[in-house]
Parts: C-alpha cells; sequence; structure tokens
C-alpha cells in the first residue's frame, strides 16, 4: 500500500467529514447569496456576488450560530460524561468509574506508559491542563463563535432596523433582546435533543460495526461497551 493510500485509510473518518464541510459551506454559500438577491431584486437594489456575499454578517451569523451550538453541544457532553452515566449506552462509561477516575486508570503521573504522551507524566499545571485540554478547546471555540455570532448578529439586525427607518440597538441591548435568544435558543435545543436520543437510543438499537453502537449480540444493560 503506498503512502498516500495509507494516509487516507488511516485519516479517512476526519477527511470525509473536513470534505463534506466544505462542500456543504461552499453549498451554504451559493444559497445564501442566491436567496438573498432574490430579496434584494425584488426591492429593486443590485444583487450581490457570491464572493462578496461571504463577507457580509448575513453568511457569517448564519455560519457562527449553528458553529457555536455544535460545539456547545460537545463542550457539555464531554464534561457531563465525566459524571454523568447511562446504563446500557455506549456513549455512557461504566457505572462504577463515575468522576474523573485514578491516576492507574486514566495512566497519569507514574502509571504513565512509554507511548503515552509526554503531558500525562509531567505532573502539575501542565498535566492538569492536558487532562482537561478537549473540553477546554470545545469551550474557547463555542464562546469565540458565540461572541463571533453575537457580534455579526448585532449588524444585521441594525442593517434591517435601518430600512425599517428604526434606531439601530448597541450589541449589550443585541445579546438581551427575543431576537438574539431566539435563533440562539433554536440551535442549541436542536443540538441537546440530538445527543439525549443518541444517548438512550444506543441502549437499545444497534449499527453493525459502528463504535458508536454496541456489539449487535450485546446486552441492553451492557454499559460502556463499543462495536
Amino acid at each position: 500500500m503506498s503512502g498516500a493510500a495509507r494516509f487516507l485509510r488511516r485519516n479517512g473518518l476526519t477527511l470525509a467529514f473536513g470534505t463534506a464541510f466544505l462542500l456543504t459551506l461552499v453549498g451554504q454559500a451559493f444559497a445564501g447569496c442566491a436567496e438573498l438577491n432574490t430579496v434584494l431584486t425584488a426591492a429593486d437594489l443590485h444583487p450581490m456576488g457570491c464572493g462578496a456575499y461571504v463577507l457580509t454578517s448575513d453568511f457569517m451569523v448564519d455560519v457562527t450560530e449553528n458553529w457555536q451550538s455544535e460545539f456547545l453541544q460537545f463542550f457539555l457532553f464531554v464534561f457531563g460524561t465525566v459524571w454523568l452515566v447511562q446504563r446500557g449506552s455506549p456513549e455512557s462509561k461504566p457505572l462504577d468509574r463515575i468522576g474523573r477516575e485514578t491516576d492507574e486508570q486514566q495512566k497519569t503521573g507514574a502509571y504513565a506508559t512509554p507511548e503515552s504522551p509526554r503531558s500525562a507524566s509531567a505532573g502539575g499545571l501542565r498535566q492538569t491542563l492536558y487532562s482537561n485540554s478537549l473540553g477546554i478547546v470545545m469551550c474557547l471555540i463555542f464562546l469565540m463563535s458565540w461572541l463571533a455570532q453575537s457580534v455579526t448578529g448585532v449588524v444585521t439586525f441594525n442593517e434591517d432596523q435601518l430600512r425599517q427607518l428604526q434606531d439601530p440597538v448597541g450589541w449589550s441591548t443585541y445579546v438581551r433582546s427575543a431576537e438574539f435568544w431566539n435563533r440562539t435558543l433554536q440551535n442549541w435545543q436542536s443540538e441537546l435533543l440530538a445527543v439525549a436520543s443518541m444517548v438512550i437510543l444506543a441502549v437499545y438499537l444497534r449499527q453493525r460495526g459502528s463504535p458508536e453502537s454496541k456489539p449487535v449480540g450485546a446486552a441492553h444493560s451492557a454499559t460502556g461497551v463499543e462495536g
């Protein structure tokens, strides 16, 4: 097997979903541009090119609105599954491992192996940060996406205000508005529903060969077992 083929095989999941992400982002840009141009044409205004459209607040607020809800979902799930379990779900760890677990279980400190990342045996702040790095990064991306959504959202909101000959509002006013929280909570509830559904449905349903499912013959009560 050639080096390129080996790379593709070993990174297929990331490459497939990364490519799908880029394709859907491009598709969203074209579809959003077409929708905006329909509105502009109806108002006897000049249509906008797609290159210009992707730099507008209209495009960015829709993109960042979805990103922040996705990363909120992962942040809550990563930290929540430290302490919360679901009997019978492969998305949960075993019922007897609730909490941060011991150094031996986590292979940190004196229990680190030669293959362990260096930060696992470093101790102190370095090990603490690395031990929580996944959740921290998810949280930071969520916060940055949320901030970007609020900034681009207020620009879009004020554009609509000016079209209607109404006064624009400041950022702090916008993030307390029903407009902002209506958009935000719509996304949050859908992401949280998806996680809750996956956790409980995986107790009773199976997908052969998927690590997100238990083995087909595993008992419904088997917890933390992946196929």
